[in-house]
């Protein structure tokens, strides 16, 4: 065959290509731009912590940690709220677990893209003999196939994608639930140990009054000089115990200042009442409460996932043709012809009976899940709620009680050995009752705050706000009536 002829068949099928190419690639753009974006209502905070803004983070992960801006995190005195707003802002935990929430926007964008369409070409008759050598007979064939999702694949897997949105932002409430929960604790520890500082700074300033009271009876001749080194003793072992409280301080402080992500606490104190304490609302209130924490709301949204998978799974089943059409070229005639056709998998084994039935499994399962997750907060609020009710009477006689009948019997005891009514070990001994008791007060107050801060985790919002509601709906009852 002639050179020219040959450089001109191959010319021919080179343009026949590309103009197939060509409109190959619009419509791939044009499906692919179907199902450009995806956009996911951020969770919605509930009532616990709603005033804390949560953290988003950017639409862009290419943003290092060192892009980041600082915490801002204020220096002097810092109250809870400043605390909490910082934790869920900053929280390294969250930050991470936020994350998840922007994945599950794209797998939601991934699952409404439809499948992408196939090319093909094919060259046949070529390089051969006599009349076949060359391109004299060549047949080139162009063809474009399209998998045709039948049974509403695809809206089902955008179901399923949806659920799975949903899904993610009640685990992140839940993780921000955590995290509030945590920062409360931090906050009381930081809190506790102020108070324990100043308990134990009181402790030195008596010791050192007892021990000048001691130090002129003995050099009056009225008591033996062992009193004074008992007297000695006691306060070395009170200057011990405010050290030990100074370094307490210091590392609930940084502890705290974790829960932001800052290693070196720029605050200096934390502002709050460790003594502002209220009755508490019945075990039956807060048991009722319960629906609206997410580990539980998030079962309804879990089950229909569930069920949606499986529906998906069974739509699975339905095999998928592939619908094809093309061009085919005879550059020995010059001719051009349409090709068309469809194949069909034919279900003969594999009809998806596996993923079925594994739905089928996971979907049982997920029921027995849910009543266990039910019945484990159930047994965990009856804990915290016992813990919270027994700190309260405990602080309730503290300090109705014993801290009254504390206090008066240190101040007779002192007054009456510098009478001469006592001796030295019954004022050592009313001392130690009266700061035992102390201590015993804040730290019940802590157990207090901390358990109020578990019980208000597990129902999902500020016992002051279950007493308001039940105030209320009283005195609503009442008018009515």
């Amino acid at each position: 065959m002639n050179p020219d002829l040959e450089i001109k068949y191959f010319r021919a099928g080179t343009m026949f290509v590309r103009t197939v190419l060509f409109t190959a690639v619009l419509w791939t753009a044009a499906s692919g731009c179907m199902k450009a974006t995806s956009s996911t209502a951020w969770p919605e905070s509930h009532p616990l912590g709603r005033e804390s803004e949560p953290y988003q983070p950017e639409t862009d992960p290419g943003r290092t940690a060192s892009d980041a801006p600082d915490v801002a995190e204020p220096g002097g005195v810092i109250s809870l709220p400043q605390a909490l707003a910082l934790a869920v802002m900053h929280s390294p935990e969250l930050k991470a677990f936020s994350w998840e929430v922007r994945a599950s926007e794209a797998r939601g964008l991934q699952a409404g893209l439809s499948p992408n369409p196939e090319i093909a070409i094919q060259v046949e008759e070529v390089g051969g003999t006599g009349e076949r050598s060359g391109f004299d007979g060549a047949e080139t064939t162009v063809q474009l196939g399209q998998l045709i999702e039948l049974a509403g694949k695809r809206s089902k897997r955008e179901q399923v994608a949806s659920l799975e949105r949903r899904l993610a932002g009640w685990d992140y409430e839940a993780r921000r639930w955590d995290v509030l929960t945590r920062t409360t604790h931090a906050f009381v520890e930081v809190l506790t140990a102020q108070e324990r500082l100043t308990l134990a700074k009181e402790l030195v300033q008596v010791s050192e009054e007892i021990l000048n009271t001691v130090a002129y009876r003995v050099a009056a001749g009225k008591d033996s000089p062992v009193e004074e080194t008992k007297a000695r003793v006691a306060l070395a072992g009170a200057r011990i115990e405010q050290k030990q409280a100074y370094q307490r301080l210091t590392s609930a402080r940084k502890r705290l200042a974790l829960a932001w992500g800052s290693t070196c606490p720029l605050f200096e104190e934390v502002d709050g009442r460790l003594d502002a304490i209220s009755p508490i609302p019945s075990e039956d209130e807060m048991t009722g409460l319960l629906e609206q924490n997410p580990d539980v709301a998030r079962w309804a949204t879990e089950m229909k996932r569930r069920r949606a998978v499986l529906t998906l799974e069974k739509a699975q089943a339905i095999p998928d043709p592939v619908l094809f059409g093309g061009l085919q070229r005879f550059h020995g005639a010059d001719d051009t012809a349409v090709i068309f056709g469809l194949s069909v998998p034919l279900g003969v084994s594999n009809r998806n009976q596996g993923r079925i039935l594994e739905a089928r499994y996971d979907l049982a399962k997920g029921r027995d899940e849910q009543r266990a997750v039910e019945t484990g907060l159930e047994a965990d609020l009856a804990d915290a709620y016992r813990v919270l009710s027994n700190a309260f009477v405990e602080v309730m006689d503290l300090k109705n009680e014993v801290l009254p009948g504390a206090t008066s019997a240190l101040a007779a005891t002192r007054r009456g050995y510098g009478e001469g009514k006592f001796d030295y070990l019954t004022v050592l001994d009313a001392q130690r009752t009266f700061f035992y008791a102390k201590a015993r007060y804040i730290e019940s107050l802590a157990s207090y705050h901390r358990a109020r801060a578990d019980v208000e985790r597990l129902i999902g919002q500020g016992i002051d706000r279950v007493k308001t509601i039940r105030d209320r709906e009283g005195s609503t009852t009442g008018q009515e009536g």
